[in-house]
Parts: structure tokens; sequence; C-alpha cells
């Protein structure tokens, strides 16, 4: 099947714009659940993702057990403790977690959060939500046996950011043509797929399939898929659609990756210095002619 190229110049046009008395309540307000003892880089990295490319305000509802860890990290972010236990937020954490959602814009969930009977319960509880939601990680491996809960929000905005192992967990063909595969899963569920790997692919459930031509191997490391869901995050809460968020946080990721690259090589780059290269990647589509 054909697919489109996301060119510059359509990320150009497609980013939203900023007016210039705005102030951070107009920029749009995130929230990102995840974390756990042992992952607490994630939900920071999509923090980190998130303010780097524009929005007005991020929050970060943690466990409490590494709440302390994430207060020290994020200068610019502001992480709250919500409940847990042993190390990972856990159903009574729904409460809280919804009621700083009616707060926020989007919702980006799962990254860093663990895997647990108990957390399964939360993701399946948050994505009731009507808001926007971005799910990564171990977001989407709750939804293994409960397709129904991505099905029942057909309607509403949902964006999968899965690689292909958590592609076919969730009962894609990861063995079959990509953009075909992509296509029929993002039809049948309803949802928007950024399929992450060589070439990230955007599939709608329109039908259209758009292939990103930015990154490289310098990304292939843990972490890196957290800065894109803050990306992704950041521009649906500044008002982009489904698709162009989807389509230009995956460009502008891989161009941050390029660049790190450059100045770094592909070895020795980290996602948190892609994280860092993120504004350089939006000058750079913003002043190219």
């Amino acid at each position: 099947m054909n697919t489109q190229k996301v060119t510059m110049e359509f990320v150009r046009e497609a980013l939203p714009s900023r007016r210039e008395d705005g102030h951070k309540g107009d920029f749009g307000k995130v929230l990102v659940v995840g974390g756990a003892v042992g992952y607490t880089g994630a939900p920071y990295l999509t923090a980190e993702g998130a303010v780097r490319s524009g929005c007005g305000l991020v929050f970060l509802g943690v466990p409490e057990a590494i709440w302390p860890v994430e207060a020290s990290k994020c200068t610019c972010a502001m992480p709250f403790p919500a409940p847990g236990k042993n190390g990972m937020l856990c159903d009574k954490a729904l409460k809280p977690l919804r009621e700083k959602m009616a707060e926020c814009d989007v919702l980006a969930l799962g990254p860093g959060l663990g895997r647990s009977p108990e957390t399964q319960k939360l993701v399946l509880g948050l994505l009731e939500t009507e808001k926007p939601v971005v799910l990564d990680a171990d977001g989407i491996n709750a939804l293994v046996g409960h397709m129904d809960s991505l099905d029942a929000r057909r309607g509403r905005v949902t964006i999968l950011t899965p690689h292909d192992g958590e592609f076919a967990r969730l009962g894609g063909d990861a063995a079959a043509d990509r953009a075909e595969s992509s296509q029929s899963f993002a039809k049948a569920h309803g949802c928007v797929l950024v399929r992450k790997g060589h070439r990230t692919l955007t599939a709608t459930p329109q039908g259209t399939v758009l292939e990103n031509p930015t990154g490289c191997s310098g990304l292939a490391k843990g972490g890196s898929g957290d800065v894109l869901t803050g990306m992704i995050a950041a521009l649906l809460a500044q008002g982009a659609t489904a698709v162009r968020a989807a389509a230009c946080g995956a460009y502008l990721h891989g161009l941050a990756g390029d660049l790190c690259a450059g100045w770094l090589t592909e070895y020795g780059m980290t996602p948190q210095d892609v994280a860092e290269a993120v504004p350089s990647a939006f000058q750079t589509v913003l002043i190219e002619n």
C-alpha cells in the first residue's frame, strides 16, 4: 500500500500557533501518570518532552515511593505523590488522579508504570476519561485482554505509541507488512497508532498512513519513547489534531535524535540528550526555508 511521507513543510504548517500575548494557561496542561520503583526516569523524560515542546503546564502523578526522586529531578514540571503499593501506583490512586485530570487537557499514561493487577485496573479506570489520551509502555500493556476498554473510546482522541513487541501483545500482526497491519489496527480500534521503529508510522482510523523520515539508531535506547510520548501530548494540549500531534511529534523527535547523533554520535547520545535537543529540532523546522 502507499504511504505518505511526512515532510518538514507539513510539520511547519501543522504546528499549533502561539499567541504573542499568550500565558501559560493558553498553551495546554498535560498530566503524566506513571513511574515505579526502578523506573523513575520514564515519567521524568515524558515531562521533559512535554515541557520542551511548548506545553504551558505539566503535572506528574507518581507513586508516593518515588515522589522525592521526581521532585528533585523536575524543575519545570510539577510532580505530586499518589497512593501506591509495592512501589507502583495502585487503584486507590484513581480518585486523586481523576481529580487532577479534570484540571488538565491531555493525559499521558503509562511511562514506567510497571505491571500488576492494580496498575492494570488503574489504567482501565483512567481510560474512561473524555479527555485525549496518549497511551504508552505499560499503559499499552494494561490493555492486553481488555481491548474493549480501547474500543469504548472510539470517537474520543486516543493515541497509542507501541513498539513492535507491544503491538503484537495487543493482537497486531507484527510479522505482516508494517503499513497494512498498522492501518488495519487503527481502523479496527478507532485510534491513532504511532508504530515506533525504523521509519515510524502514524496510522489513522480513516485509513491514512504517514511515514516518518527522521530518526537514527541512537534512539534505540530505553527512555527515547518516553520523550516522544511527552512531545505528542504537548502538541495535543496546544490544540493540534490527533494525527498532526502524532506525526509532528514523531518527526521532531526523530530530528532531535538526528541532531544528537551529529553532536554526540549514535553511540554516545542518551534520551536525556534527545529531550534537550527538542528545542533545536523545533528551531530547525521553524527557520528552515
